[in-house]
């Protein structure tokens, strides 16, 4: 065959010898070479793929083959089956079934790996399946034939294997793509199989339920005349291209006895689940066909799919899901736990069904959850995930009390019993199915709407699984909604799996979207189940983006669930950015006591601060000083206050406000410390202290100038004469005095210092320093508006009358219009 590759064919240099040739492979092959209003000589030039997989089919038709070779249609039957498929408009199914944009990029993505792998040559083994020196696969225990989908007990297909080491030769064949859960990957593998019309079909899936289901499904799309039993050794297939579907554990047991020559195509479903020894064995020693993985997990064991299924082809994520509108979104409502699973070990990736099932099942909290559901969900379809059969019947049986229909459903359940209640639940006769991880894979209800994780998972294939079941799109669904019983500002390094964890979100808000919103809303009729809250809390651990969250969501941040140091943060932010007319709502945070009294102190000191809004500044001011004030604290206040260029304007009402918290001993520091602070203050309002100095006292100007005019010895007899003069005063008028003073020598200044400690306690010059100081006035900016306002409309009014004066023409009053001036300005002027 390779010798016949290698020959030139020198009959289809034309463009008629191609498009007969093209057709004659057509006949023999049953894929089209040529599709319609393709030019021979572009599509099938020399070294592309299609014209490859021509010469090889002209070869083999050539030496006598009257159908293709088992090597000829696993190299190009299925990109040519693809080309066909996608060079329609749109891609079809047999039933008529269009492909969806998602579904079409898995198809284009698996085309074009097939057309890059033709530009490899094909391996070559000795015996056509496998590579002729991998290890028989040891003897499998014969295991019991899985008729349901329970997942009670312990599955050694999902324990993840060592990385394969050694000669693998069918991994260049073995594809994956990842598409969510209910986004339709069961139409995309019937687009898989329409393209290989010419190829027996193997599809293998875990669970007995599944082969039914694909059985029903692929049969409403037109393919169920291709299904056949598994072909073994020794048998003839009915049909050139079957198509059969098995589980996982009959492929594992039973390789050895198929048909090395009836499939070219194995599709493998929840590839994720093929991941034990000895399925992963099987599937590499059955290694001739093309697999084609198919999985919705995400990154749980990314690494052990790829080791299994190398080559990626095409990866929708949930949240490009969500977008598109493929599934439902999905909203959250966390419920702190009830009970403590700290001491529950991980077994296996999960925590250890017994242990957990102890900690969590209880009659008051069964009740609880029947409670919650009730009262929250009422009647909404759900599913409730419990931690174990008994706790599953238990949960029943409260639910059922509180007047929800509810069934509990297991591995116990007979299989017709399980049959009858899913149909029961899909009529609306059950609206809450409780089960122990039996519902996570392989059955869907487009109705189910709530998933309440009553018994939480670590495993995020495990979660995923189960909020699957909810992601299927419904009319009367708006969005599917998960409970998460952890706290409500829980990071994503807590051992329980989460909604936001699975999904890296950075902030949980109550009853929002975790997902984005589609760009289309299906379901705008649905009424929503969860109406969002006003806070939200960021729950990601990494600290920048915690941050990030602070600055971009300070209004709606709920601080009772930030630590210490992101409180202050929080606090300097919505100190700097808040505005007057959101005080209140601010307030109600503190008093509420959603944030502590450090950030409390924060806000108020970065608003009284930096805040641009001048009344706030005071108020923030006189409510931090209306506490009690560290002394590092208040020393920042006072260099505030008589330095910021901010408090220009305000440096008066600053002072008082100070001044008043100094009088009220407010401060926690020493008398000495305290008095410095009173006269740096009084000083900063020197020029105010003056006037009320000189309006109370006449002879206060003469004095201060004398002081601050006269040197040496003159200079301390001034200081002398003023120190006495404001002793003989009242204590406001005395302080404003000394207030005023300023000494220039040492003498001067201690005549000056010991007057100061004689008005009296620190109290009481504080006291009396801030009542020489004017009071704030109130209404100060509505007195303005309305100034503003009166200025503006007498500016209007003159210019109507402007507008109303006839213009001169020509230098000339119109004689007509010279009395209407006067008529208008008249009550004008009365007025």
């Amino acid at each position: 065959m390779q010798e016949a590759i290698e020959q030139p064919t020198l009959a289809l240099e034309a463009p008629d010898g191609l498009a007969a040739a093209a057709l004659r492979a057509e006949a023999w092959a049953g894929e089209p070479f040529l599709h319609p209003d393709e030019d021979p000589a572009v599509s099938l030039a020399p070294d592309t793929a299609r014209r490859r997989a021509l010469d090889d089919a002209l070869a083999e038709i050539e030496a006598g083959a009257p159908e293709p070779s088992y090597e000829w249609k696993i190299r190009y039957a299925l990109m040519l089956g693809l080309e066909r498929v996608l060079s329609e408009r749109p891609p079809r199914l047999a039933s008529g079934t269009e492909l969806r944009r998602h579904q079409i990029d898995a198809l284009a993505g698996m085309l074009t790996e097939l057309i890059a792998a033709t530009q490899v040559e094909p391996e070559l083994n000795g015996n056509g399946n496998g590579n002729g020196h991998e290890e028989p696969a040891p003897e499998a225990e014969e295991e019991e034939e899985d008729l349901g989908v329970h997942l009670e007990e312990p599955d050694d297909e999902l324990q993840l294997p060592t990385e394969h080491a050694g000669k693998d030769p069918g991994a260049s064949r073995r594809y994956r793509f990842r598409h969510p859960t209910a986004s339709g990957k069961t139409i995309a593998a019937a687009g898989f199989v329409e393209a290989a019309r010419t190829l027996g079909v193997l599809i293998l899936t875990h669970r007995r339920l599944l082969v039914s289901q694909f059985h029903r499904e692929l049969t409403t799309e037109g393919y169920g005349d291709r299904f056949e039993d598994a072909i073994l050794k020794g048998t003839t297939p009915k049909h050139k291209s079957p198509v059969t579907v098995q589980t996982y554990a009959w492929f594992a047991r039973h390789w050895e006895d198929l048909d090395p020559s009836a499939y070219q195509l194995v599709i493998a479903d929840e590839a994720h689940t093929a991941l034990g020894e000895k399925t992963s064995q099987a599937i590499r020693s059955f290694s001739d066909p093309i697999y084609i993985g198919m999985t919705a997990t995400e990154q749980l064991i990314a690494k052990q799919v790829s080791d299994v299924f190398p080559a990626s082809i095409d990866e929708l994520p949930l949240g490009d899901a969500a977008r598109r509108g493929l599934i439902a979104p999905l909203r959250c409502l966390r419920v702190p736990p009830a009970a403590a699973i700290s001491s529950v070990p991980i077994v296996g990736g999960d925590f250890e069904e017994g242990a957990l099932a102890a900690v969590l099942d209880h009659v008051a909290l069964n009740q609880a959850a029947a409670s919650l559901y009730r009262e929250r969900f009422d009647n909404t379809p759900g599913i409730v995930y419990a931690a174990g059969v008994e706790h599953a019947y238990n949960l029943a049986k409260e639910f059922r009390a509180v007047g929800l229909k509810a069934e509990a459903v297991s591995g116990r359940t007979p299989p017709v019993q399980l049959a009858e209640t899913l149909a029961a639940y899909e009529r609306g006769e059950i609206n809450v199915l409780i089960n122990a991880m039996l519902l996570a894979e392989g059955w869907n209800s487009p109705r189910a709407t709530v998933c309440m994780h009553l018994a939480p998972t670590a495993s995020r294939r495990v979660y995923q699984q189960r909020i699957g079941r909810i992601m299927r799109m419904h009319p009367r669904k708006e969005a599917g909604v998960v409970v998460d019983f952890v706290p409500k500002g829980a990071t994503h390094n807590e051992r329980v799996v989460s909604l936001h964890s699975l999904l890296d979100a950075d902030f949980y808000r109550e009853g929002a979207r975790v997902t984005p919103a589609p760009r289309r809303r299906v379901q705008r009729r649905a009424r929503r189940k969860l109406s969002p809250a006003p806070w939200l809390v960021p729950v990601t651990p990494d600290v920048k983006r915690r941050l990030a969250v602070i600055d971009r969501e300070w209004q709606r941040i709920d601080p009772r669930f930030l630590d210490d140091d992101e409180q202050l943060y929080w606090a300097t932010i919505a100190g700097r950015a808040v505005r007057f007319d959101e005080r209140v709502e601010f307030v109600k945070k503190f008093t509420e006591g959603k944030a502590n009294r450090g950030a409390l102190e924060q806000f108020l000191t970065a608003c009284a601060a930096e805040n641009p809004n001048r009344r706030l500044r005071l108020i923030a001011l006189a409510d931090r000083v209306s506490m009690m004030v560290e002394r590092a604290d208040f020393d920042d206040l006072v260099t505030l206050v008589t330095q910021a260029p901010t408090w220009e304007k305000d440096r008066v009402q600053g002072v008082r406000t100070l001044l008043r918290a100094l009088g009220e001993s407010k401060v926690d520091a020493p008398e000495q410390i305290l008095a410095r602070w009173t006269w740096r203050l009084a000083r900063s309002t020197r020029k105010v202290q003056d006037r009320r100095a000189s309006a109370e006292f006449p002879d206060a100007k003469r004095l201060l100038g004398a002081l601050a005019n006269s040197r040496g010895h003159r200079h301390e007899e001034n200081a002398a004469k003023l120190v006495n003069a404001a002793l003989d005063q009242s204590r406001e008028v005395g302080a404003a005095l000394l207030a005023s003073a300023e000494g220039y020598t040492p003498r001067a200044n201690q005549l000056i210092d010991a007057a100061r400690e004689r008005l009296g306690s620190i109290q009481e010059v504080a006291n009396a320093l801030a009542d020489n100081l004017p009071a704030p006035k109130s209404g100060g900016g509505r007195s303005r508006r309305r100034r503003r306002k009166r200025k503006k409309k007498g500016q209007a009014q003159g210019q109507q009358q402007n507008q109303n004066q006839p213009q001169q023409r020509n230098g000339k009053q119109p004689q007509e219009a010279a009395p209407e001036p006067q008529a208008e300005t008249a009550p004008a002027a009365d007025a």
